[in-house]
């Protein structure tokens, strides 16, 4: 578990001699530097490194970061607040030390996730995971619930070869086809090899639909622990496919037609040790806490797209027919809902059931987008929200009226669309609170105006390696 107490300057009591600790242990293992890692609102991994050396020092007093990246865009580009996006000031990034783990894939390298403080010594209000560590202990100490979570990672992998800027599959075997799994062998061999020399667990490793597509499947873990793993396997597919002579891409759109990235959600409610979405008297086995909890993810979906599906890339991936979950529908193993309700296998739903959200891709802050769907759910719990007819088949087949009846619509074409749902809805904005809010409305909006004029094709290629 992930421990829910902030980072305190001068460190927590023992804390610094378990940093030293570590650091000796890591140095004896021949890891040289610390990668400190965290997202920003964009969607991009940023990192400083320190010698492994230094890690007491940082898990005593941080290591120094600018705060303008809350509101970088993907190209690297400034947009501003009112308080944020200045060249003034200065935060400190606290490695959480019970994340802390050797690179598998880098030599040479440790890992570990930051939350970012004030030089005042308080929580900054832009650290998304921060924010999610926050919303997990509202959600226990207000409503006795905890969360189990795992986000599905596919990407693309394409030769380092191609022209500059260009993406070539590196597998041409079909979908879920044994002849690609074949030909990408050493590679994902070693990618299961440093999962588990990383200590993640992987469900699965397969070809997915898509050129060159494979998708990973790992283990679920409290919220923060989950959005922290995903960043970490990510980068462990990258680093060995540089290894490999390859490279690869986790956009929501490596190419402007076909199935894109997605990085799906999967989140379960838990109290005292019971799955609220298994056992219950409600359909297909949940309980009314669980309807009421989906209920309110259901309800704010159109405004959620803003940051489960934050990128210009994201729309080319978000098209009906395509299993990206593009309606304001749910179902039981559904996979053309927005919501889908797995129930699990018979004799372990107990532990398996949970409720999969659709429309996330890998552009989103895996922080920003648990804890804004976490959020959602507990709306719809505080408010008693009911859940209509579930939906079966593809909503894209339902008339005009059988869709209304259901409630079902469209989600937002655009990200302009999705947008505007988020400037309207209090309660994400309420949950981000206002500096974060408005770091993501300026993020968005900016990445809006970075790709007016440019067709499918160039959006595609704009966002194909940011990610």
């Amino acid at each position: 578990m992930t421990t829910l107490a902030d980072p305190v300057p001068g460190g927590r009591p023992g804390e610094v001699e378990r940093a030293d600790a570590l650091g000796g242990e890591l140095a004896a293992r021949g890891v040289h530097g610390i990668v400190l890692a965290y997202v920003d609102t964009a969607g991009i991994g940023r990192v400083k490194t320190i010698p492994t050396a230094g890690l007491a020092s940082a898990a005593a007093w941080g290591v120094g970061m600018s705060p303008v990246f809350d509101t970088f865009l993907a190209n690297d580009h400034i947009v501003a607040t009112d308080v944020l996006g200045s060249p003034d000031g200065d935060l400190r990034l606290y490695p959480d030390l019970d994340r802390l783990v050797a690179l598998a894939a880098q030599p040479g390298w440790a890992w570990a996730p930051v939350d970012r403080v004030t030089q005042d010594g308080e929580r900054h209000p832009g650290c998304s995971r921060t924010f999610l560590r926050r919303v997990v202990a509202d959600a226990a100490r207000g409503h006795g619930l905890a969360f189990k979570a795992g986000i599905e990672i596919e990407w693309s992998v394409g030769l380092d070869s191609a022209p500059e800027g260009e993406f070539v599959p590196a597998a041409t075997g079909p979908a879920y086809g044994a002849t690609r799994q074949v030909e990408l062998s050493e590679y994902t061999a070693e990618l299961l090899a440093a999962c588990a020399a990383q200590g993640v667990d992987v469900d699965q490793l397969h070809p997915e639909y898509a050129p060159g597509q494979f998708e990973i499947s790992v283990g679920a873990l409290d919220p923060v622990a989950a959005a922290d793993r995903s960043v970490l396997v990510r980068q462990t597919i990258r680093a060995l496919a540089r290894r490999h002579g390859l490279r690869v891409s986790f956009s929501p759109a490596v190419v402007a037609e076909g199935v894109g990235n997605g990085g799906h959600i999967h989140l379960s409610a838990w109290r005292d040790g019971t799955n609220l979405h298994a056992g219950g008297a409600r359909r297909h086995g949940m309980t009314a806490e669980a309807e009421a909890f989906t209920a309110g993810v259901l309800a704010r979906l159109p405004a959620l797209t803003a940051v489960t599906a934050p990128s210009p890339a994201s729309r080319l991936r978000l098209k009906p027919s395509q299993w990206a979950g593009v309606f304001t529908a749910w179902g039981l193993e559904t996979r053309e809902c927005a919501l889908r309700l797995v129930r699990g296998t018979a004799g372990r739903r107990a532990e398996q059931a949970n409720l999969e959200v659709k429309p996330v891709d890998l552009a989103a802050n895996p922080y920003l987008a648990l804890g804004c769907v976490i959020a959602a759910g507990l709306a719809g719990l505080a408010t008693g929200a009911v859940l209509p007819e579930e939906t079966e088949g593809d909503p894209a087949r339902l008339g005009a009226v059988e869709a209304a009846a259901r409630g079902v619509r469209r989600l937002p074409a655009s990200l302009a669309g999705s947008l505007a749902e988020f400037r309207r809805d209090e309660v994400l904005r309420t949950a981000l609170g206002p500096v974060l809010a408005d770091a993501v409305s300026a993020v968005r909006q900016g990445e809006i105006d970075a790709v007016d004029g440019l067709d499918d094709e160039r959006v595609a290629a704009a966002y194909r390696w940011k990610y």
